[in-house]
């Protein structure tokens, strides 16, 4: 009996140690609540994170904030459009440099104009562009380093030399008249590239090097990015073409087009070559001389040798059918040794007048009996 009281002591001593380690994991647990986040757990929080790259999917609240961005997946002609002006530089720029570029396609993603200002490396040439036929216009971005690339190139410089940069300079007008020239040429490509989904013409506006002075959009609104790199063996750059929504809108609907000539109305082509067709085809018309209703019971009585009397003069004429549908009529004749028939009416037009049975008729007129 003494050992038990002591042995309660100890259990008792023990609940209170336990306890005390429950109000320590207590204090443990609320400074864990309380802990402040670093910068990179707030980057991924919001969605900036830095190492990602530009055109990536987005995560966190930059995502839902860039969730009223129109994707440039949901009009598949811009990347033909824009495969194709790459084609176009290449050979455009070789004639232009008279050396050996290579132009590739970047990267092509969706921004808004007020982040693409922002995000623009400095020194560098803005040129404003207008697109007549769209009414809007557009902003091609030519960096320092293919500045001095296309100086250097088109004053002789040597191959295998990096082209000399001078910072700290504005630049000068023989500068800004060669680097005009570029962007001419590649405008030019430009409209060859956007000619089979609609006819526009990029005219140069003006030339900046200040992008507050270069705005040609609200800040929030979206656009087109096209990122282009141009090399010359050892030198070059890069080319960024900036299409706001607004520019392209009215070839919105050419451009949601799966492949070149999509058509989702009406045709032309098909319905020349469904006439020609038609045209061609063979039927079999029949001649009608005569056609009555007689009972079945008059049809049972008749037998071999019994005449049926026609109810039609000699000179009456004759119908002729193609299936159930009348064509016209004609008169009974003799062609040598064969039985004819001589067409006395015009052909009888359908009621529906489809553009094909239109331009059949039209030739048909024109075409003189044999």
């Amino acid at each position: 009996m003494a050992d038990e009281p002591e042995e309660m002591t100890e259990n008792t001593q023990g609940a209170g140690a336990g306890g005390e380690g429950a109000a320590g994991w207590g204090d443990d647990a609320d400074a864990q609540s309380e802990r402040i986040l670093n910068q990179d757990e707030i980057d991924s929080l919001l969605g900036f994170d830095l190492s990602e790259e530009e055109g990536g999917e987005r995560t966190g609240i930059r995502a839902i904030i860039n969730s009223a961005l129109v994707s440039y997946e949901r009009l598949p002609m811009l990347e033909i459009v824009f495969d194709r002006l790459v084609r176009l530089m290449t050979t455009s720029l070789r004639n232009f440099t008279s050396d050996n570029v290579e132009v590739s396609l970047d990267n092509i993603s969706s921004i808004r104009f007020g982040d693409y200002l922002n995000s623009i490396p400095l020194p560098a040439i803005l040129s404003v562009f207008r697109a007549e036929e769209l009414n809007n216009y557009g902003l091609l971005t030519v960096d320092s380093n293919l500045i001095y690339s296309i100086v250097d190139v088109l004053l002789g410089g040597r191959r295998g030399t990096a082209a000399m940069r001078i910072e700290g300079r504005p630049y000068t007008t023989i500068e800004s008249s060669m680097i005009r020239r570029m962007v001419e040429v590649i405008l030019a490509d430009a409209e060859l590239a956007f000619a089979p989904v609609s006819s526009v013409r990029f005219a140069v506006d003006r030339l900046e090097t200040n992008p507050r002075f270069a705005v040609i959009s609200r800040h929030a609104n979206a656009a087109i990015l096209v990122k282009l790199r141009i090399d010359m063996e050892d030198r070059g750059g890069s080319v960024e073409l900036l299409l706001p929504y607004a520019t392209i809108e009215p070839i919105r609907d050419v451009l949601l087009q799966m492949f070149m000539g999509e058509k989702f109305g009406r045709d032309p082509i098909w319905e020349g070559h469904l006439a020609t067709e038609i045209g061609q085809a063979e039927i079999a018309v029949d001649a009608v001389l005569y056609e009555a209703k007689l009972p079945l019971k008059r049809m049972l009585e008749l037998n071999v040798g019994d005449t049926l009397e026609l109810d039609i003069g000699p000179d009456a004429p004759v119908t002729m059918r193609c299936g159930e549908v009348a064509l016209t009529e004609g008169r009974m004749g003799r062609v040598g040794d064969r039985v004819a028939v001589r067409v006395i009416r015009p052909l009888r037009k359908p009621k529906t007048t489809f553009a094909m049975f239109e331009t059949a008729g039209e030739r048909s007129g024109r075409m003189e009996p044999s």
